[in-house]
Parts: structure tokens; sequence; C-alpha cells
């Protein structure tokens, strides 16, 4: 039907794509993919007729018709919906209307949302999104023998997008589309057309099938890149050693031109661009979401925290530091109205909370695949980037299919964060945030949280994160919790440290007032022995745990990997082993969680 012939596209010096060639045949269904920016809309566009070629050519099947739904149209607001969408006949002279029109047009207009007394409005009542619908029901009307579809479910909801998916499959002669709906272009297509490196790569299968494919083309680049990196290096190497003696200058000579000859090895690129994501909107909450007011928090004798009193401003994003156990996620358990405690603490008008705590992960249901978790709260344009949300936080590829089951505590913090940012708050509580994060992933989450405009609290030690995020600090310590105003290099510089980990060894300012040295009693020689034993035994304990935790954790990468093959999944010894090591894991956390906090302790 279409045959694309040597297609080069060139805007600048780097061209987009040189050299293509493939034929769309009938009843193909291709997903056209690749990361932003190399190509894909221009292509539709070329092939739609509407934008020229550097060079080659595109040839349609004469007779052969070719409807083009683009990602940005010039849209009329002088008609009604119901009139504009006959204009698909009136636009093209060349098509005739069939009969029962306005029962079909209006069929159609109502499977992509409209209520059927929406089709006497005028059209400037609705949105771009609906104006868009529009269009392409007008072309989907007159049935085109190639459809291009550039997004075309960027506005569509649920529903809307289902009907779409049943109506291509029984309509139009081939389809080709761009779309970041992975969910979408799985039961829509047949075929994969990737665009890299300036290569349009064919292959002949279902997303999910290129996705699998794609990765063993890209490790099988790299063996090769790796392997290409070291003869080069070597010839190099040869030639530098023997440049200058006369009696190796033919070999030298071979080598250079052996160099010259080696075309580089390129390898299909990988989207590693910071991904955008913006909170979905929640209703605003009145000007103070949080104040404590003589907040304390006592366990038996021991004392958390006493006469806690700030107040925290609609939009403030402040963080939470001091050492370990003086009582950051303690105070964040009581805002959460999970423990009991002294004082008077008030959550504002409207105000709704998102919570990511120590245990989150353990909140998931575990019958649910990664990407299945996050598409039941996707709204909006973030459905459409699932899979590049996923990605950016170490769930690409064939990660987002696992079962939330068989995911590692890592694994499953990092998941429900995610989860946690798609979801519409005016009020984030991140404790310990980035724990299981990398580095890409953390600007990720970082980026988010800087655009998000509602109120934050962030529990971390983690300085390069909280640079630049937040804009007050509360030190915890001694009892007592103090307000640094600036960011997090401002207090540092006030308390005259470096890094946030100094804090576990420096002492705490606006500390509980101790006693007089006259009557407080002093640790004599053996006490003070006796208690450095039991430190130097529960650090060699705490050692130990992390080690076994270490070595069950990678056993449970193993068998991770195992049984998410077809083979592996079937072996019941090794899923009974998995579910063993699982209640190993817990348990020695547990122990691990028990034996640092008799540390803390003892060292305070």
């Amino acid at each position: 039907m279409i045959a694309v012939e040597n297609l080069s596209v060139e805007f600048t010096d780097k061209p987009l794509f040189r050299g293509a060639n493939f034929v769309v045949n009938n009843r193909d269904r291709i997903a056209l993919v690749g990361k932003n920016g190399v190509g894909k809309s221009t292509l539709l566009k070329i092939i739609a007729g509407v934008q020229q070629p550097t060079s080659g050519s595109v040839n349609i099947s004469g007779g052969e018709s070719v409807g083009y739904l683009p990602q940005v149209m010039k849209l009329q607001d002088s008609t009604t919906v119901r009139d504009e969408t006959r204009k698909a006949f009136l636009e093209n002279e060349t098509l005739t209307p069939p009969e029962r029109w306005d029962g079909e047009a209006e069929k159609m207009l109502v499977g992509l949302g409209f209520t059927h007394s929406d089709l006497d409005r005028p059209t400037a009542e609705f949105s771009g999104g609906w104006r868009m619908r529009i269009e392409l029901a007008k072309i989907l009307l007159v049935r085109p023998d190639v459809l291009l579809l550039d997004e075309p479910t960027n506005h569509l909801d649920i529903e809307s997008i289902q009907w779409l998916e049943q109506f291509l499959a029984r309509s139009s002669k081939a389809v080709m589309l761009v779309s970041h709906d992975r969910a979408f272009i799985n039961r829509v297509t047949n075929r994969t057309l990737e665009i890299s490196c300036g290569k349009i790569i064919d292959y002949r299968v279902r997303y999910d099938e290129y996705v699998v494919l794609r990765q063993e083309r890209r490790a099988s680049q790299l063996r090769a890149y790796k392997n290409q990196q070291k003869e080069m290096a070597d010839i190099r190497e040869f030639i530098e050693r023997f440049r200058y003696q006369a009696t190796k200058a033919n070999q030298v000579q071979q080598r250079i031109r052996q160099l010259e000859k080696i075309v580089p090895i390129e390898i299909d690129e990988v989207d590693t661009r910071s991904l955008h994501l913006h909170f979905p909107a929640a209703q605003r909450c009145g000007d103070f979401p949080l104040i404590c007011d003589g907040v304390g928090k006592t366990y038996g004798e021991h004392n958390v925290f006493h006469d806690v009193n700030f107040s925290i401003r609609r939009g403030d994003k402040v963080a939470f530091v001091g050492k370990n156990g003086e009582g950051k996620t303690t105070l964040v358990k009581c805002i959460m109205n999970e423990i009991p405690f002294d004082g008077t603490l008030t959550v504002g008008h409207n105000v709704q909370i998102g919570y990511f705590a120590q245990n989150q992960a353990q909140l998931l249901d575990e019958s649910l695949t990664v990407f299945e978790t996050i598409d039941n709260v996707a709204r909006g344009e973030m459905r459409l980037k699932i899979r590049d949300i996923l990605g950016a936080f170490m769930f690409g590829g064939k990660e987002s299919d696992k079962k939330v089951k068989v995911l590692s505590g890592g694994e499953r913090s990092r998941l429900a964060m995610i989860r946690l940012l798609l979801e519409p708050v005016n009020f984030l509580i991140l404790d310990e945030p980035t724990n299981h994060l990398d580095m890409d992933s953390k600007d990720v989450l970082k980026e988010a949280i800087k655009a998000f405009d509602g109120t934050v609290i962030i529990v971390s030690h983690d300085r390069e994160f909280l640079d630049g995020l937040v804009e007050k600090v509360y030190e915890f310590g001694g009892g007592k919790v103090s307000e640094y105003l600036g960011g997090i290099y401002d207090f540092l510089v006030h308390k005259n440290m470096t890094s946030l980990d100094e804090l576990s060894a420096s002492p705490s300012t606006g500390s509980v007032t101790k006693p007089s040295a006259v009557t407080e009693p002093k640790e004599d020689w053996k006490e003070r022995k006796e208690r450095n034993k039991r430190i130097s035994r529960l650090e060699r304990q705490i050692k130990e745990s992390e080690a076994r935790i270490e070595q069950t954790e990678n056993r449970l990468t193993e068998l991770d990997t195992i049984l998410c093959t077809p083979e592996g999944a079937s072996q019941i010894d090794l899923c009974s082993e998995y579910a063993q090591l699982r209640q190993a894991l817990d348990k020695e956390m547990e122990t691990w969680t028990a034996l640092s906090e008799e540390l803390d302790t003892l060292k305070q």
C-alpha cells in the first residue's frame, strides 16, 4: 500500500534519520516508537504529504486514501459539533456521504464521549481536548484506507480509548500511530517501527515483544561495542608505543589505516533526560496546613521531645533533620495520628496528605504487577507516561511486568513512591524518600517536588537532595525541635558543618537543660566499661545482621530472575524457597531494627 524508499530528513548537521526503507501492507497495525525528538511526528507528516523529506520518496498505491490526525490542530469555533463533523465530506469533494450519515456520525461522536445533547452545541463551548475528538471523528468517519494517528489518546478517557481500540480493530486497511500509552498500542498494533540512532528498525511484533527484542539487540550492541573499543585501544596503544621506532614504521602505518577504516558501532539510544512529573491537581487547603502547639511525646520515662511549637504555611517545603532516634519519624507519626501525643496538633482545612512512610511498601497489593499498580492510580496525561515514569524509577522493560509479591523491599519502596506521586494531594510528608533511588530517579523526584505547589515535609539525611528544595529546616535534638530559616546549606553553615552526617556526632542545639555537675551522678569506671562492651557487641551483631540481609536479598534477586521465566514459575521448590526467604528477611529486618535502636539508646 505504502512504500518508503531511501527516506532521509535533515534539519541540521545531524539528521533525524537516513536511508529509511519499509513497506506498509494491508492490515498492518504499526506502532512508531522512539524517544522524544527522534522524528516520529515528522515521519507521519511526510507520509501524510504535509511535509517534504530531504531526500527519498513515499509511494502510495493508486486510489488509496490517507487520514492524518496531528498532535496539534487548527480548530474552528464557528459551528456546532454536528455541522463541524459534516465538514469531513464537504472538505473533500471526492467523497460521498454514506446513507444514514447523521446516524453514523452521531454513533461515532457518542463513542468518543459526546452526549446526544452535545451535538447541537457550538464547538466554541468545548475545550481543546474535546475539539480534538471532533477532528478524530471527522477522520474516522470517512474511513480512509490508511490511518496516521499522532498521540490519538492524549485527550481521551478510558471509555473513549476502549471505543477507539475496537474501532481500529475493524476499520481501515492499515494504521500507523504514535502513542505513549502502552496498553493502547499493545491492543491495537501488531508491528513496531523504532527510530533510533538515525535509523528506522522494523520489528514485526507487538510492542511488548519488541521491548524484549530491543533489550536483546542492545545487549548484543553493547558487547560488540566493548569489543570494538578494546580493539581500538589496543591499536592506539601499539601506535603510541612504536610511533618513533623506524623498524616498526610499516606496522604503525598499517595500524593507523586499520583504525581509520573502523566504523564505530552505535548503540540504540536510551532516553536519559529527566522525566517531568506533575502532581495531579488537588483542592486548595487553608493558609496553615499544620500547627504544632506544645506537642510532646514520651515512651515511659523517655522523653522524645516536648514543647514543640511551630506553624507550617501553605506552600512551605521544609526538612526534618537530626540524629537517629531524636524523634523525626515520631513527630510525623503524630501528624498522621498514628500514635498518641501530648499538646495540640492541628491539621488545616481541606488538607489532603500524601504520606510516604518506611513501611509504605507493605501496603501494596501483591497480586498486581508493577505496571498495574501504577495504571490503577494514574490519571489524565500521566496515564500516557506510565512506562516513562516506571523507567525513571528503575522499572523499565520486563521489570514492569513483575508481580509485586516477588519484588524486594527496595523495589517495593520505589513502587510505593511512584504511586504516591500520582495521587492528588496538597500536603506531602516523605520519610527518607531517597533510600532506594538511584541518582536519575532522585533527580526526577526532586524536580517533581520542586514543581509541586503544595506543602512538603521531608525527613532526610541526603544533603544533595535537600539542596535547593527546602527553605526551612527543623532540627531534632535533645528533646527539642529548633527552627532555622533558609536552605540546607544555610543550616550547615550555621552549624559549622559540611554534612548532615555530622549531626550524629555533634551535640544538639537547644537541648534540654541538664542538672548541674554537682547533682548529676557520674558513671563509674566499671559501668562505663560494661557499657562499652555492650556497644561493641551490638555493633558486631548489627554487622552480622546486615551481612545476612545482603545475602538473603541477593538470593531473592536470583530467584526473581528465575521465577519470571515460564520454566522457573513452574518449579514449586523455588517458589517455596522464595516464600521462606521473604519471611526470613522480614524477621532479620526486625532484628536489625531492634539492635540499632538499642545501640542508639546506649550511645545516647
